[in-house]
């Protein structure tokens, strides 16, 4: 049971990782055939509908594609805390709360740093915030995902198709 409770709990780190790093192969390689994500703002009964995506190919595609590239010097750092783990057999569920990070690295001066400089050159500023859920099963030995719901705690603006 322990090591089930690992590999659960490294699918969650290799999906905030896949994000973070704009890779929708990775991305896609932890979902099941028939996988998806729905993502909701708010929570419970309140909460807005704001979209989903199934099978792989299409959520790795959203991940490598859609979402918006880091600029130069720039990166997203999302954390993941206290994960809720609950395993049955050949099916668990995860529920976990994050934060996403924006962060901007400083450009060093052509002539230097100045004098006095001292320790990050940057900013780390938080951009997100809210829960994963996800249901996992077992398949051929490897825990995938079925179902990811992510339940942010902001309104999100996604591009549209006409521009």
């Amino acid at each position: 049971m322990s090591r089930d409770l690992d590999d659960v709990r490294e699918v969650l780190a290799r999906y905030v990782r896949a994000t973070d790093s704009r890779d929708g192969a990775a991305m896609a390689k932890l979902f099941a055939p028939t996988g998806k994500v729905e993502m909701y703002v708010g929570r419970g009964e309140s909460a807005e509908f704001l979209g989903e995506l199934v099978g792989p190919e299409t959520i790795g595609h959203a991940v490598g594609a859609l979402m918006e590239p880091h600029p130069p010097g720039g990166w997203s750092h999302h954390t993941t805390h206290d994960p809720i783990v609950t395993i049955d057999g050949n099916r668990a569920t995860l529920d976990a709360q994050y934060v996403a990070f924006s962060v901007r690295a400083k450009t060093r001066p052509e002539s230097g740093w100045p004098a006095g400089a001292r320790g990050a050159q940057g900013t780390v500023t938080p951009i997100e915030s809210g829960y994963y859920r996800s249901t996992l099963a077992r398949v051929e030995g490897r825990w995938q995902i079925i179902q990811h719901r992510i339940d942010q705690d902001l309104p999100m603006v996604f591009p549209s198709a006409g521009g």
